[in-house]
């Protein structure tokens, strides 16, 4: 299972890359239902000047318009950085069954994704596994932050 982890790791790895082009926070996401990549997005908050623009928030929008059901069941999520809450709890509305992150994010979480997860009040639960690739996801985000560090004024 790693290497088909990695194999759609990577994917996501690079549509976090078209994000860190785009000056945006690189994370890419990938969902993938029955072996297919049904859709793919990375970061654009800054584009469409949009809080909401996360990567995952992106990525389920199209897979569910993709498959014309919001209901994302067998789908398996890949992304780069652990999702934050928001994602998170787009991630158990669509009723994705796995979530597969890069790089754990120990930043801008309430609660981490496993947390939220394993709520006792929630009617659906997803599988999670962690740290595909992660040295490589959590470059790509720490880059990107040291180079906007640079280029700001003392």
């Amino acid at each position: 299972m790693t290497n088909t982890h990695e194999k759609y790791m990577k994917l996501a790895l690079a549509e976090a890359k078209k994000a860190n082009d785009q000056d945006e926070v690189p994370i890419g996401a990938v969902i993938v239902l029955d072996g297919k990549v049904i859709a793919k997005a990375h970061n654009k908050r800054e584009q469409l000047k949009d809080a909401t623009a996360h990567a995952e928030i992106l990525a389920i929008r199209k897979a569910c318009k993709k498959i014309d059901d919001f209901r994302l069941q067998n789908a398996v999520i890949y992304v780069t950085l652990e999702p934050c809450t928001m994602c998170m709890g787009a991630i158990l509305n669509a009723r994705i069954k796995t979530l597969v992150f890069g790089a754990a994010q120990d930043k801008q979480n309430i609660l981490s994704s496993t947390e939220i997860n394993e709520r006792a009040e929630l009617n659906h639960k997803c599988e999670i596994e962690s740290g595909i690739m992660a040295e490589e996801c959590a470059r790509l985000v720490s880059n990107y932050f040291k180079s906007k560090r640079k280029k700001q004024p003392l």
